[in-house]
């Protein structure tokens, strides 16, 4: 199992300083997401710090994008990294789609689809030659003149991974893209019985195996040396918990348990009872959705719990990281892997 560092959102000078950190405790990846910033430029900063560390954006989202900017700079990622760049994509949802970044919203799953295959007409054209004549639903492109064109490169085969939480999305990993960035808001039984059955369909689909695609999720952590220090990280926890079930788009998550307060949850959130919804939230979910342990026990219990589940995991602490020294962390990620 690798284990990857999650760059904090920050500006992306802060960059190098946490590479060299995550490299010396013994990250194997350093991803970046974007949220209040953007999130390749951080990753350019890694490299030049670590180049040993691959690197991924978890996530970038799609669609505010032309497939051929994100060609670009993923290209330009995956040849100074000498194709250590993952990319990881997600389709957000439409009010942000509209609203924060003011573009087009419609059919996400097919789009995404397409947007995947013009990425990859957009890498054939620059590496073997092609001719750029990729005509689909929702993107055209037909025009790439040697200006543009920034040439072949030593592992143009850029890894592409998505983000989803229904079958659909899941099953598109399966079938066209080397790995699937599975939603903190997780359980094992949502694994179990949604995510990797559909991975493994859109798989069969393209004569593929589930082996083939690579399962990566950052996991919420609850930890600390004693039981009061993990009973103060348990409502932070929970309130970031109750934050996605109070979202219909993560209700998948809920009826597979059938947990009854996402409803609840959802009133409380229109009403702005944002400090009140952990407490809907019973300890029970925390420990089926993260990982509760000790800290000399939470890279073991990491492990235990994803076993071949996962490939690839982060840990989500909400600020009980501040809990563990360094060495900590060192011996937590080696007992994890």
């Amino acid at each position: 199992m690798y284990v990857d560092y999650y760059f904090p959102p920050s500006f992306p000078n802060a960059a190098p300083a946490a590479a060299t950190r995550a490299a010396r405790l013994g990250y194997d990846g350093f991803f970046s997401a974007e949220t209040s910033h953007e999130p390749f430029a951080p990753l350019f900063l890694a490299n030049q710090a670590e180049p040993q560390l691959d690197l991924g954006t978890a996530i970038a989202v799609a669609f505010p994008r032309s497939p051929m900017v994100t060609a670009q700079v993923a290209w330009d990622l995956a040849a100074v990294s000498g194709g250590k760049f993952l990319l990881g994509l997600g389709t957000q949802v439409k009010a942000h789609i509209t609203r924060r970044f003011s573009t087009e919203w419609s059919h996400p799953g097919p789009r995404l689809r397409e947007y995947i295959a013009a990425l990859r007409a957009i890498w054939d054209t620059w590496q073997n030659g092609t001719p750029l004549r990729f005509k689909g639903d929702f993107y055209q492109f037909t025009l790439m003149t040697p200006f543009f064109n920034p040439g072949p490169i030593d592992h143009p085969d850029v890894p592409v991974y998505i983000a989803g939480v229904g079958p659909y999305l899941a099953r598109l990993a399966g079938e066209a893209c080397q790995g699937f960035h599975v939603h903190p808001f997780h359980t094992v039984k949502y694994l179990d019985e949604v995510v990797l059955p559909n991975i493994a369909e859109g798989a069969a689909r393209a004569g593929r195996s589930i082996d083939d695609v690579v399962r990566v999720a950052t996991v919420f952590v609850v930890t600390g040396h004693d039981e009061s220090e993990i009973a103060a990280q348990m409502r932070p926890v929970k309130q970031q918990i109750a934050f996605y079930a109070s979202t219909p788009s993560y209700r998948v998550v809920l009826d597979t348990h059938g947990w009854d307060f996402g409803d609840t949850l959802n009133a409380m959130s229109r009403r702005g009872e944002w400090d009140a919804m952990a407490d809907v939230v019973p300890d029970e979910v925390v420990h089926e959705v993260g990982v509760v342990a000790p800290i000399d026990e939470l890279g073991a219990a990491m492990k235990a719990k994803y076993g071949d589940r996962l490939q690839r995991v982060g840990y989500y602490t909400l600020g009980g990281e501040a809990a563990l020294t360094d060495d900590e962390w060192a011996a937590v990620i080696d007992q994890t892997k």
